[in-house]
């Protein structure tokens, strides 16, 4: 191990990580066959070794910075993707954490035995730091894999759920100039927010004159909820849109009511049906009824 000024052995990270490099293409062809490797890799054995390069080199750069311990090390962005792909891959395969993260620690003996074998003079203090300081970088690596992986299985939970919303959430175009949002289940101020975003777009979509807001299927909403509709209702009428809100049930009622939510402006129709009749009178279109004595137009 190098010495530092006053005579004292240093940190053996360094000395690590000129073997890394040194020893790059070794220890990537060892983990070639490595499970993790192997069976991520499988267009061919070269695409394997060059992935596991990349791994080392980055473990030299952490070594080199001497930020072993440290996950968020620079050294680590360039590879983070990547593992970030190998854990998927291999949770996809069915493996859980636990499994993933053995076959991340059976990396680890390909390297030490590479070491061993570099340091036949060495003393058997420096030995041990050597391979102590490895234990710590391949710990680290581990850690690196399991933060990736998790922010990776968050951002996917994320933007699943925000797919289900939009899912939730369909735009009916009902006539011309007449889109519509019936609403179904709990709303909370995500869905809200979707339901805002999707109707907006809708009306400028279709080029929208009236929205109906249907939320028979609601059984209740909080204070934030009916603000966030009330702002939909005034964000529709800003792009030239009138919006109509049916189905609102007594309780939903009441909160709007608690909250002192003025209503004056906002047409409210008891049902999906009676918001269609208003939205075609609007637009002078004649509803035929079939009668006993001839068709009524009304």
């Amino acid at each position: 191990m190098p010495e530092q000024a006053d005579g004292t052995a240093g940190s053996p990270a360094p000395e690590l990580g000129d073997f890394l490099r040194r020893r790059g293409e070794q220890i990537a062809q060892r983990w070639a066959d490595e499970p993790l490797f192997r069976t991520v890799f499988t267009v061919s054995r070269d695409e394997a070794v060059e992935a596991g390069k990349a791994v080392v080199d980055a473990l030299a750069q952490v070594a080199d910075a001497e930020r072993v311990e440290d996950p968020d090390a620079a050294g680590f962005t360039t590879v983070r993707e990547q593992l970030a792909r190998m854990g998927a891959a291999r949770s996809r395969a069915g493996l859980s954490s636990a499994q993933v993260s053995g076959e991340l620690a059976a990396l680890r003996p390909p390297v030490e035995n590479l070491l061993l074998a570099d340091l036949p003079d060495a003393s058997a203090e420096q030995v041990r730091a050597c391979v102590g300081t490895l234990g710590v970088l391949m710990g680290t690596l581990r850690v690196v894999v399991t933060q990736t992986a998790l922010t990776e299985g968050q951002a996917l939970i994320d933007r699943q759920r925000l797919q289900l919303l939009e899912v939730a959430t369909p735009v009916i175009k009902l006539w011309d100039g007449v889109v519509a949002v019936p609403l179904i289940g709990t709303l909370d101020s995500a869905r809200s927010q979707v339901v805002m975003e999707t109707l907006l777009e809708s009306v400028v979509e279709q080029q929208a004159r009236f929205a109906i807001l249907d939320i028979t299927g609601v059984p209740t909403v909080d204070s934030l909820v009916a603000q966030h509709l009330m702002k939909t209702v005034a964000a529709a009428r800003l792009m030239g849109a009138e919006c109509i809100v049916s189905g609102i049930r007594p309780a939903i009622a009441q909160t709007m009511v608690h909250l002192g939510l003025d209503l004056g402006n906002v047409v409210t129709r008891a049902s999906l049906a009676d918001a269609l009749g208003h939205v075609l009178h609007e637009l002078g279109v004649g509803i035929v009824t079939p009668g006993a004595k001839g068709a009524v137009t009304r």
